[in-house]
């Protein structure tokens, strides 16, 4: 089995926790920031299929630590291979739309723009995979359980809004 912490046979950890603390390290500030406003999510009317509360922060802190390893396996064939680092300004956007998207949601409550955010983080976050794919397929593949995720939350987000605001 393939050493997946090895980018072309090297392995670096001060670029493995810098690429993992800059999702979590966004996670917990944007957490800290909407901490008094979660509890709006137990008031709002939402679909058969929406998950507990409490399951967003087990998730989240998980896909975090799985986006941040992406970015170091590719950060490090880009530098390996002294190539652009031009797809790493689409990650760290994506990074920025996704942060952005509790803050709309739970503090200003705008389920409508933060669906429209969270349609945008979608699209970004497969222009990353298809990007990444080229450099890193593992790193392509370690975000389809966050596209997924964003996926089964862009359902949340509109059908909250829909049955909460129409």
């Amino acid at each position: 089995m393939k050493n997946i912490f090895k980018v072309n046979d090297k392995f670096k950890l001060i670029p493995l926790i810098i690429s993992i603390l800059i999702p979590v390290g966004g996670g917990v500030l944007v957490g800290y920031i909407t901490k008094d406003s979660m509890a709006l999510y137990e008031t709002l009317a939402k679909p058969k299929f929406s998950p507990p509360g409490w399951l967003f922060g087990i998730v989240w802190p998980i896909l975090y630590i799985i986006i941040g390893f992406a970015l170091y396996r590719v950060y490090m064939t880009l530098k390996e291979e002294k190539r652009s680092y031009g797809i790493l300004i689409v990650y760290f956007i994506q990074l920025l739309i996704n942060f952005l998207w509790p803050i709309l949601f739970f503090n200003l409550k705008l389920y409508g723009l933060s669906a429209i955010n969270i349609i945008i983080l979608i699209i970004l976050i497969i222009i990353c995979i298809i990007k990444f794919i080229k450099i890193d397929k593992i790193s392509s593949v370690l975000l389809i359980p966050y596209l997924i995720w964003c996926g089964y939350a862009a359902y949340l987000n509109i059908v909250i809004w829909m049955i909460n605001e129409m």
